[in-house]
Parts: C-alpha cells; sequence; structure tokens
C-alpha cells in the first residue's frame, strides 16, 4: 500500500489504530469457510492484512492477503485453497513490523513435532529482546513480527509434546496477547496473564471455536462458552477415535484479570460481549456519565460518527437534549484513492464526514466522541459544525485524556504528540480546538461505566496505561533499549 502522509494524516492519523483479531475452528467440514466468515466479523480489529491456514489431515494450506476479508476470500476458489476441517485466521493491523506480505499471520513453521501455525492479537513487551537473543544463538528471522519469536521459543523448547512447548515458549515473553496457535490435531488457546487482549471459546455442532470476540460467534451462529482466563490454555484436541477432547492449563501464577479499557471505549464491536460485558451497554452508560459529569446547555446532541454514537444516545437520554445524526459518515472512503495534492488536502475531513445541515444550522451542539488522541480532525469537525451553521460547538469526550502511549498492540502517537500533553489546561486544548467548551469523562466516570465501580489506585480493575501511566507489565524492549539504539527490525525493504 502506498502511503501518502498528507491524506492519510489528515483522514487516519487522528485515531487510535485496532490491533488485530484471530478465529479457529476445529473438526469442522466447512472450516475454512467459517473462519473466513469469522474474520469478517472481526475486520475491525485490522483491516490492512488477513490470512488463513487449515490442515486437511495430510498437509498444511495457507493463504495470505494484503486488503480486506471481503476482497479475497468471499471467492470460492480461494476457498478452495485452503481444505480441511480444522482451520485459523487472523486480521492484521500492523503495530509491530510492517504491512507486508510476509508479515501476514498466521505464521507457519515445520518444527520437529510437526507443522505449526500461530497468530496473536496484541503486543510483546520484550519481543524485540528475545528476537536479538535468538538471532545471536543462530536463528533465522524471516519476518518483522514479533509472532515470529514465538514460533522459534517452540521449536527450541526441550518438551515433547507441542502443548508442552507452547506453553513453554509463553513462559518467556511479556506484554498482551490473545493467542492462536494450530498443529496437525490440536487448536490451542491463551491469553496473557493479566487478560489485556480478550478470547473467547464457542462451539458450532459440538466444534470448538477460539475467537477474539463474541460478534464472530454470533455471524455464524456458534453458541458461546464461555472467556478463555486470564493466564489459560485451552488445548482442543480430536484424538484419533475422532471424539474432540478439551484441557484446560493454568501455567503461570494467578493475577487478576486487567482488561485493557480500550476494548469498552473503541475496539471491540458494540454487539460483542467482553469479559461478561455488553459493549454498547457500557459506552451509553459513558455518555449517561459524562452528562452527570459535564453538563452543558444546548439544541443537539450529535455524535462523531461511529464511535461516539452509543456514548451520545447515553448523554441525550440523561441530559433530556434531543439525539441526532448530525455528521453523516461515507464509509467508501479510499484511503489513497486520489493524489493529495495542497487543493485535494483541504477538503480533510469532509471526504469521511459530512454535516447534516439541517439539524445543525442555528442549533447549540454537544458533539460526543468516543475519545481524542491528537485533535486534529476535532478542528476539522468542529470547523465543518461551525460552515454548516451551528451557534455554539461544545465537545465532550466518553473516555479520559490519553497522556501515555501503548505498548500492547494500540498504535498510539509518541507521548510528546498527544493532545494532552501538548498543552497545560483544558482551556489551551479547548482554543485549539476551536469550540465553546470541551470536557472529558474521568477515569472513575469510565470505569463506573464498565464495571460499575470507582477505580482502585492500588489494584486497577482494568488495563489504563494510556490515561494513568499504570503500565500493568514489565517494558522489557522500552526501557532496555538506550536512545542511540535503533529501532530497525530489518534490514530487507520489500517493494510495494
Amino acid at each position: 500500500m502506498n502511503h501518502h502522509p498528507s491524506i492519510d494524516d489528515d483522514l487516519y492519523g487522528d485515531t487510535l489504530r485496532e490491533e488485530c483479531g484471530v478465529f479457529g475452528i476445529l473438526g469442522h467440514p466447512e472450516a475454512a469457510t467459517l473462519t473466513a466468515l469469522g474474520l469478517h466479523a472481526l475486520q475491525h480489529r485490522g483491516q490492512e492484512a488477513a490470512g488463513i491456514v487449515s490442515f486437511d489431515g495430510r498437509q498444511f494450506h495457507s493463504e495470505r492477503q494484503l486488503g480486506l476479508v471481503g476482497d479475497h476470500f468471499t471467492d470460492p476458489a480461494t476457498l478452495n485453497r485452503i481444505p480441511g476441517s480444522m482451520a485459523m485466521g487472523h486480521v492484521r493491523y500492523s503495530t509491530t513490523g510492517e504491512t507486508i506480505l510476509r508479515n501476514v499471520q498466521p505464521l507457519f513453521a515445520e518444527l520437529e513435532v510437526g507443522g505449526i501455525a500461530i497468530a496473536h492479537n496484541g503486543n510483546l513487551t520484550n519481543g524485540l529482546s528475545l528476537r536479538r537473543r535468538l538471532i545471536a544463538q543462530g536463528a533465522i528471522c524471516q519476518s518483522t513480527s514479533d509472532t515470529e519469536v514465538v514460533l522459534h521459543l517452540i521449536a527450541r523448547s526441550q518438551r515433547t509434546s507441542s502443548s508442552d512447548r507452547f506453553i513453554d515458549a509463553l513462559g518467556a515473553i511479556e506484554g498482551a496477547y490473545a493467542m492462536i496457535a494450530m498443529t496437525r490435531t490440536k487448536l490451542i488457546g491463551a491469553r496473557d496473564p493479566n487478560g489485556i487482549r480478550p478470547l473467547v471459546l464457542g462451539e458450532l455442532d459440538g466444534k470448538p471455536i477460539f475467537a477474539s470476540e463474541t460478534c464472530a460467534l454470533d455471524i455464524i451462529g456458534a453458541k458461546f462458552l464461555r472467556d478463555v482466563e486470564n493466564g489459560e490454555v485451552v488445548v482442543a484436541e480430536i484424538q484419533p477415535d475422532g471424539e474432540i477432547t478439551i484441557e484446560s492449563f493454568k501455567p503461570f501464577p494467578k493475577r487478576r484479570e486487567r482488561i485493557c479499557l480500550f476494548e469498552y471505549v473503541y475496539f471491540a464491536r458494540p454487539d460483542s460481549m467482553v469479559a461478561g460485558r455488553s459493549v454498547y451497554s457500557a459506552r451509553k452508560r459513558m455518555g449517561m456519565n459524562l452528562a452527570r459529569e459535564a453538563p452543558v446547555e444546548a439544541d443537539v446532541v450529535v455524535p462523531v460518527p461511529d464511535g461516539g454514537t452509543p456514548a451520545a444516545i447515553g448523554y441525550a437520554q440523561e441530559s433530556g437534549i434531543p439525539f441526532e445524526l448530525g455528521i453523516i459518515r461515507n464509509h467508501y472512503v479510499g484511503r489513497t484513492f486520489i493524489e493529495p495534492t495542497q487543493q485535494i488536502r483541504a477538503f480533510g475531513v469532509k471526504l469521511k464526514h459530512s454535516a447534516n445541515r439541517a439539524e445543525i444550522a442555528g442549533k447549540r451542539v454537544v458533539l460526543i466522541d468516543d475519545s481524542i488522541v491528537r485533535g486534529t480532525t476535532s478542528v476539522k469537525i468542529v470547523q465543518m459544525m461551525r460552515e454548516a451553521g451551528a451557534s455554539e460547538v461544545h465537545i465532550r469526550v466518553a473516555s479520559p485524556m490519553i497522556f501515555h502511549s501503548d505498548y500492547y498492540g494500540i498504535d498510539t502517537p509518541d507521548p510528546e504528540k498527544l493532545l494532552a500533553n501538548q498543552y497545560s489546561s483544558l482551556d489551551e486544548m479547548c482554543r485549539f480546538i476551536g469550540a465553546d467548551s470541551l470536557q472529558f469523562l474521568s477515569i472513575d466516570g469510565l470505569y463506573d461505566a464498565v464495571g460499575g465501580e470507582r477505580r482502585n489506585p492500588h489494584a486497577p480493575q482494568f488495563t489504563d496505561h494510556y490515561f494513568t501511566g499504570d503500565y500493568p507489565t514489565q517494558l522489557t524492549d522500552l526501557n532496555g533499549r538506550s536512545k542511540n539504539e535503533p529501532k530497525q527490525i530489518s534490514l530487507l525493504k520489500e517493494a510495494g
């Protein structure tokens, strides 16, 4: 994909990029088709690449493509190339490694114990350190993805079974992961000891499924069984008689689950259940709490689509101010469909959002957004509201200010580029954005919306470091690197 910084940054540089999504099914004759459908439901978690690996009882088959699931995996010819009754897949947004075909997951390797495919959502905070150590010991790395490190660790383990080798490898990594691995007879799902990233276990016709979110089960009519627990490794295996067994292992010291709050604020699909909680309901409560914490006299509540919609409904219900779709989103914007000349750049957000003038003109508008990262999009949307005739524009954000970078799979800008770190007060931020007022939901308001209680500063119930600076794991790669040490992972630059 070509990258034109000007137009891409205008349209996409002010959002938190999704991480990735994983899906796998064992023992079903339509395994690849069901995996493609599951990945389609998880498309919001990553739009840069998609891949599926299947096993037909004799050999593994891999189909990996740049682009959207629907661009490739709706073609019967493509699905015919990945036959078998077990399959796993991945949709990707690159947080570690470039967007090139060698990084598209699932990654596959031939090991002493047989073939294994692996895919994960999240980011390893010691992946680079492990990679350097493995290369120093003679390992050959083909990708720039931190997932490949896990394959090398599995290969070097002295344990006999593939499950034990997988668990052995997990013991060496830190960070956030919801991971799926597939061998000739097994489908394995695992979550990191903190449970930062979600992973669910479901079933269809008695066949086990792992998926990042429950919406991937819903699309194929599968039944949700339970969440994979934090620190748990679940091994589903086809036995010689065809029976499928499911075993649970908990190889690490027990910790409290601390799922990432941004699953509720931004990442998960509104119709998903994450850790037993409705994402839609949580977002709506964020808006209700925001209305209580930051009321304003206004005529209309308008969401910034699509992320701000559930919170705006909650804000409107709590405040009694009417809800209207004052901004219409164009869902068919191509990132680089037009050359970004200066004249075209002036269109800015209008390529993606249009003001619904009939609901805006002459009115005091409350704009509800799910989060503000750099603030550049907010500037353009406020300007758009004013051009559409709004008499006042008040911004209310359904999450706290973002002060810190993420190292667990969310692509956040460097701290100095975050809006909250560029201005010393809310008033200064508000002036930069051009709004009449600006307020953010408090951290306690967010905790209450998601978990029903205030934040416990001594033992936070969720992963919330981007708001608080309280990182749930060590950051080995970050803290172990000197300022002068290059971030470059690979010496190979691929064309395209």
